[in-house]
């Protein structure tokens, strides 16, 4: 059982993976349901609930719109960001839709789509119910879906089991743990990327994967690039003001500016992307989308002989990393705080640059475990439900967390008294420990601070 690090780094949209991506697919995956058994024609209503986080922060999220848009047919890696706000406002204005684009019907989207603001389903936070009734009101389909982070769902029949779905393709090397992926590469001489690059090979040709790889660093180039040059005010209410392109042209003509300074901005400039539903690579979310992409420029710029090959290196290192907390743990703010987030991307970023600086496999396992040990115990508490505060800046700091937890690994032997595995377990167990209101619900910490003041 395996699963390839495509399924962990997904193009898609803004503001969140969980909370957008996922309601987008799910909605896409319902009307699909429906077009594939040839019963949409007999649809005159859809209804859609969202349930725990996703009705706590829905509006804030982007999921109401999520929701009309995946409805119409779109997916989340193919929908137009530019047109996606226009497509949801004339739903709005005109009270219908196009199911998966073809079938129109009557549906008031404040009204079609339910925020459940204090209830959540049994199986997990960020649940949501599809119905659709004929013009008689006879249900024609209902379905429950599951947002389990990372862009991530399931559907009720996979609820109850793994919120890992994984694929049942043999591989040549499968690990479930840090130490089998060390103990791997160790024993075939082999480092951290190419133990993932030849599981890879179990699906697709390695020119495929190799041209998967540089694809998504292609988009995350283009997201920090936007980001920089994009001027303005981000959506939502809190009237945040968009740094990046003012820090890009300050950078520029500063003379004593340092690497990590450009570091700070490429952070920046993604999840100000995000923030304002642009073009993101989901790694492993959306919220942490900009630490990833922020390493990967700086390994880009600082290291000799930078080519492809080494960002093809990174991104395997970085997704077998990401595949450890998604199966031990979890990569959902909803589930176990911003430590699944904005920690599995720190730790997943030091890894692959741990690797880039020509780490072992022990100093690569070290440096994820360096990045995630000093982010246990984060939580996630986004004012005004907007992944902008502290959402942001969180995702800067991670990023130059990382980059010192990669140097300090690669300076050492790879020996430690902390395992990754022992990390992520704690990662789990302090999340579950966690009181909900710190789990991506707007109800507790800096959500409630900002609002008092």
């Amino acid at each position: 059982m395996a699963i390839s690090v495509f399924d962990l780094f997904k193009v898609g949209i803004g503001p969140s993976s969980s909370h957008t991506v996922g309601p987008m697919r799910a909605a896409f995956l319902f009307v699909s349901r429906l077009h594939d058994t040839a019963r949409i024609h007999r649809v005159a209503s859809v209804r859609c609930e969202l349930f725990g986080s996703l009705g706590a922060t829905g509006y804030g999220h982007g999921s109401v719109g999520a929701v009309v848009l995946g409805l119409c047919g779109e997916e989340p890696h193919l929908v137009d960001p530019v047109q996606a706000g226009p497509l949801v406002a004339a739903a709005r204005a005109e009270g219908r839709i196009a199911l998966a684009g073809k079938h129109p019907i009557a549906f008031a989207v404040d009204e079609d789509v339910v925020l459940h603001r204090t209830k959540r389903l049994p199986f997990h936070s960020n649940g949501m119910v599809f119905t659709a009734r004929d013009a008689g009101g006879r249900t024609v389909e209902r379905r429950e879906y599951y947002s389990v982070g990372g862009g991530f769902v399931l559907d009720e029949d996979e609820a109850g089991g793994p919120v890992l779905r994984e694929d049942a393709t043999p591989v040549p090397h499968p690990f479930g743990t840090g130490d089998e992926l060390v103990a791997i590469a160790r024993r075939h001489g082999l480092r951290v990327s190419d133990v993932v690059l030849a599981n890879e090979a179990a699906w697709r040709p390695e020119r495929e994967t190799r041209a998967g790889l540089l694809h998504l660093w292609s988009v995350m180039r283009q997201c920090v690039a936007r980001g920089c040059s994009t001027e303005g005010v981000l959506p939502g209410g809190l009237r945040v003001r968009r740094r990046a392109p003012d820090l890009r042209r300050r950078l520029d003509t500063d003379a004593g500016a340092t690497d990590m300074d450009r570091v700070t901005l490429d952070a920046l400039a993604v999840n100000e992307e995000n923030a304002a539903g642009g073009r993101v690579v989901t790694a492993p979310t959306n919220g942490a989308a900009g630490i990833v992409p922020a390493v990967l420029h700086h390994a880009a710029r600082s290291l000799p002989g930078f080519d492809d090959d080494a960002a093809a290196r990174f991104l395997l290192t970085a997704g077998a990393v990401g595949l450890l907390f998604k199966r031990n743990a979890s990569i959902s703010g909803a589930e176990v705080g911003c430590q699944g987030e904005v920690g599995s991307a720190c730790s997943m970023a030091a890894a692959g640059f741990a690797e880039l600086l020509g780490g072992s496999p022990e100093q690569v396992e070290n440096a994820a475990e360096i990045g995630i040990e000093h982010n246990l115990g984060l939580t996630c508490d986004p004012v005004g439900g907007l992944v902008q505060i502290p959402c942001i800046e969180r995702n800067a700091v991670a990023s130059v967390k990382a980059i010192t937890a990669a140097r300090m690994a690669v300076q050492g032997d790879g020996t430690h008294h902390v395992s990754l595995d022992a990390a992520i377990r704690t990662m789990r167990e302090t999340g579950a420990d966690m009181k909900v209101k710190y789990k991506e619900t707007a109800r507790g910490g800096l959500a409630l601070t900002v609002v008092e003041c």
